[in-house]
């Protein structure tokens, strides 16, 4: 029997009705085939947030100005923001990256300084990267997926904070995806209608005013640092054999990134949650891919990540745990 066909049986002979533990069950398959064997294990789990400002944020795309990109990474280095919270819960290591964060952090604060350049460009002007910087930001990412590796980390997850980066991840949506600017811009962190009227403008105004060719250039044309820096890691990870585990948009349109540039990099992803952010559901669909949850949450951080790491770990565990039909003396069925 293949490795597939041995994972299934082990799954399907437990003591339970075939099929019952629904997505879990599929979550054990995965895992089992990443790692290549038929007693995965979640070793050390790390969660990175790649902090940076966007240029485009000049424009108004955001209802929150750009200091809070550096003030939310000083409340991440104080344990006190979301996914402090939840990255504590669910027992992951948590790391921030000064990607291309336009301040300069304290030297004893625990932010990992990393930083490319003070912000990406403004995209209405001139292209966010230059090929340069984007490929340095992905090194971050690559570099930071290595380093856990050689602990014993095997799973992964990434987040941001970079005010503007709905509106590169819409435009990598747009790009990718081929769906219109319109159906890929939601209300980010909180714009009114009109506003978002305003962010769709700009954003077919930018989009029109490029056009890379490849998936690096355009990365560099219409992402940001941070959101470079998460596609690293995500290359990173599946050369390393490693588990992904996937937030929401703004991660999502990394990993789509991601995958134009190594197409197998999916098989390594666990799609944690459908965000509320407009265009999400439509990347997973995309993407062929069933999330685990459904929260209406739009955060980003990598929350929904974190917040699903139990149940994967519950996958892990009923497939190592959990009894045989024969080892119990269940009767199976006919």
């Amino acid at each position: 029997m293949t490795l597939k066909e041995q994972l299934q049986h082990k799954i399907d002979n437990k003591t339970k009705p075939l099929g019952s533990l629904g997505l879990l069950e599929d979550i054990a398959l995965q895992v089992g085939l990443v790692q290549n064997t038929l007693s995965p294990s979640i070793n050390k789990p790390a969660h990175f947030v790649f902090a940076a400002d966007h240029g485009l944020a000049d424009e108004g795309i955001s209802p929150y100005p750009k200091d809070v990109t550096w003030q939310m990474a000083m409340n991440f280095c104080g344990g006190g923001a979301s996914i402090n919270v939840f990255c504590r819960q669910s027992e992951m290591d948590l790391k921030v990256f000064d990607v291309g964060v336009d301040y300069d952090f304290p030297a004893e604060l625990p932010v990992i300084n990393a930083k490319v350049a003070r912000g990406s460009r403004n995209m209405r002007n001139e292209p966010a990267m230059t090929m340069e910087e984007c490929r340095a930001a992905m090194k971050v990412g690559a570099f930071a997926v290595r380093t856990e590796k050689e602990k014993g980390c095997n799973t992964i997850a990434c987040g941001e904070m970079g005010i503007g980066n709905t509106s590169a991840s819409s435009l990598l949506m747009h790009r990718f995806i081929g769906d219109s600017v319109e159906e890929c811009t939601g209300r980010g962190s909180g714009l009114a209608s009109e506003q978002v009227d305003r962010k769709i403008r700009i954003l077919k105004e930018i989009s029109v005013k490029y056009n890379p060719e490849t998936p690096e250039e355009t990365l560099a044309t219409f992402g940001g640092l941070e959101i470079a820096a998460m596609v690293g890691a995500y290359l990173e990870a599946k050369k390393q054999n490693m588990l992904i585990l996937v937030d929401g948009f703004i991660a999502t349109a990394a990993i789509i990134t991601a995958i134009q540039i190594d197409a197998s990099v999916k098989n390594n992803c666990i799609f944690c949650h459908s965000s509320d952010e407009k265009g999400h559901k439509r990347m997973l669909e995309f993407l062929g891919v069933r999330p685990l949850l459904q929260l209406n949450m739009r955060l980003g951080e990598g929350t929904g990540a974190a917040v699903a790491m139990p149940l994967v770990r519950s996958a892990v565990n009923f497939l190592n745990e959990m009894s045989s039909m024969e080892d119990a003396g269940v009767s199976n069925k006919e």
